[in-house]
């Protein structure tokens, strides 16, 4: 069964399910196609916002340090993943998708983006209580346009007018600052730098997210139950002597893997001009929630440079609205010459 199928199979089955529940006209009275829309942006919007929480998540976890929730986080998603897995009957299928791999050159390929997914949750869970919470945001803010040179670069793709003005806004933006602080943040760097490759390298492989995600975590495990026996053996008495840490960690594993899971949901459900436009949502929380929650410092000064880079991120966005139109048109006159 191909994807595109399965895709078909998931969204048909997961309409049939909500259609059951009473729901407002807009959804009872609209065709598979709107439904499937509605729920893929329902989705995408809850996916968001859960990786806002879970932005935040670590600044009420103290006396824990961002690396010890890192940690912890680590130990609770394999766990919560691994439930999944069994209870829904998918582990097998995600298993054999690894023992069809075979030589030491398609594991190695396979292991390769480990570290750097792994470096890019830490981050993700050290910056906000560590003062870097609007860098790492903005980090995410630029990935979407390092993925657009990313693929100039190394898939040949060709850049519309638009993006082209994107990527420019962000180069004078990243300039700005540069000039301002001389320097740019490390945060900032790390995250559009490196991220790109994880995905790149996962789709060469072409490897599932949840696959991959089960193989990061599971490789990462025993390194996380190591660290905290020999490094950080005060903060295991402080978790196993409190039932708050305990449900606290234990929402944290869930939480991350629902995010995970609504994420990949809603990139089958939704067109990828959409889904890729929707995906602005979480840097936008992620900053929000670093100035307002995490009082992480915002100079004014910050406002042009940023400003510059939000503007190659309107343009993305128009790119993206002008491709979805086109394609809208496209079947539409398909179906009109049918």
């Amino acid at each position: 069964m191909s994807i595109s199928t399965l895709s078909n199979v998931f969204a048909n089955t997961l309409i049939t399910t909500v259609s059951r529940v009473p729901l407002p006209t807009m959804w009872t009275a609209g065709s598979i196609q709107q439904r499937t829309l509605i729920m893929g942006a329902a989705l995408a919007v809850l996916s968001n916002v859960l990786f806002g929480v879970l932005y935040a998540y670590s600044s009420f976890l103290a006396p824990l340090s961002g690396t010890q929730v890192f940690i912890w986080r680590m130990l609770a998603m394999w766990a919560a993943l691994v439930g999944y897995l069994l209870i829904s009957g998918r582990l097998g299928g995600h298993i054999h998708k690894l023992k069809a791999l075979t030589g030491a050159k398609q594991w190695a390929w396979l292991l390769l983006p480990t570290p750097i997914f792994l470096s890019q949750f830490w981050l993700f869970m050290w910056a906000p209580v560590n003062g870097q919470g609007v860098q790492t945001a903005m980090g995410y803010f630029l990935f979407p346009l390092m993925m657009v040179v990313f693929g100039c670069v190394l898939f040949g793709e060709k850049l519309s007018r638009l993006q082209w003005l994107a990527v420019g806004f962000a180069a004078l933006g990243v300039g700005s600052e540069i000039v301002r602080t001389h320097s740019v943040s490390w945060a900032t760097i790390w995250v559009c730098g490196t991220y790109p490759i994880y995905y790149i390298l996962r789709r060469w492989q072409g490897i599932g997210a949840v696959t991959g995600l089960l193989v990061d975590l599971t490789i990462f495990a025993p390194f996380a139950l190591a660290y905290l026996c020999l490094f950080a053996p005060s903060s295991v008495a402080l978790v196993s002597g409190s039932g708050f840490f305990i449900l606290m960690l234990a929402g944290l594993g869930v939480l991350s893997v629902l995010a995970m899971r609504t994420n990949v949901d809603a990139s089958q459900l939704l067109p990828v001009n959409v889904y890729g436009m929707m995906s602005y949502l979480e840097p936008a929380l992620l900053f929000i929630l670093a100035i307002t929650v995490l009082g992480n410092p915002f100079e004014s000064a910050m406002i042009y440079s940023y400003g510059l880079i939000w503007l190659g991120i309107v343009c993305l966005l128009l790119h993206g609205i002008r491709q979805l139109r086109g394609t809208k048109n496209e079947t539409l006159g398909t179906k009109a010459a049918a």
